[in-house]
């Protein structure tokens, strides 16, 4: 793998090309996502690439009808909520990412503790192209 640092647009490009990826400490192996240059649990400052398998659990969500414009350019909105949570990914850390696929108009119908599964939101295109970091039920759950 080439060698990027460990930034925002390092990380955005990973999504771009469908990977989740962290950062993991060499000193302690604390794990974060997004990546981080230096270690907020022990200061170590070597840090490496870590591939993500992209599964976790859902620890915490909200439903947001009054978004951002760039929402409302998709369609949400009062009548079609988004969905936003923390999820505890495999590997123990936890990232903040849109949830997918889930009936945001009646959300006792999202259960914290569901199982979910990475999937990568592609808006625009050429130059103006965005990848989004979502999660979506995993299969055979209950959304």
């Amino acid at each position: 793998m080439e060698a990027r640092p460990f930034s925002d647009t390092s990380f955005d490009r990973f999504l771009d090309e469908e990977k989740l990826m962290g950062s993991r400490c060499d000193t302690c192996g604390a794990l974060f996502v997004p990546p981080r240059p230096l270690c907020i649990a022990c200061g170590g400052s070597e840090m490496e690439w870590v591939k993500m398998r992209g599964t976790g659990t859902l620890r915490a969500f909200t439903c947001i009808a009054v978004g951002p414009p760039a929402m409302r350019q998709e369609g949400y909105g009062r009548a079609r909520p988004y969905c936003t949570g923390v999820v505890e990914l495999d590997e123990g850390c936890r990232v903040v990412a849109r949830i997918e696929d889930v009936n945001t108009n009646d959300p006792q119908t999202i259960s914290i503790g569901m199982p979910v599964t990475v999937m990568f939101l592609h808006r625009g295109e050429g130059p103006d192209k965005t990848t989004y970091l979502a999660f979506k039920p995993a299969e055979g759950s209950e959304p």
